[in-house]
């Protein structure tokens, strides 16, 4: 069971959260959501979703700069990403 609660309902009752998988927290003048409470058995699950979003993310970003990589000191201007790495597990692998 999911609701959407105001901060002062929760500090008034926190008991209020024991029946509720998760609670979006907004602020009721504003209407902007806040935060998100998450109940204890759902708990891993929601760390995995996040650390592998994450990581995801920064493979993201680390795969849009792998092709400046080698332009960077001029050792590998006309070379691929995939050609610098080949590269580089040459030289690291002897």
């Amino acid at each position: 069971m999911t609701t959407r609660l105001g901060v002062r309902d929760i500090v008034r009752n926190f008991n209020i959260l024991e029946k509720y998988e998760y609670v979006e927290i907004e602020d009721k003048k504003s209407h902007t959501l806040k935060g998100l409470f998450v109940s204890a058995h759902l708990l891993e699950d929601v760390k995995q979703f996040i650390d592998a979003k994450l990581a995801m993310e920064k493979k993201q970003k680390l795969d849009a700069l792998m092709p400046f990589v080698g332009m960077v000191n001029g050792a590998f201007d006309e070379l691929t990403a995939q050609e610098i790495k080949a590269a580089k597990k040459a030289k690291y692998r002897d």
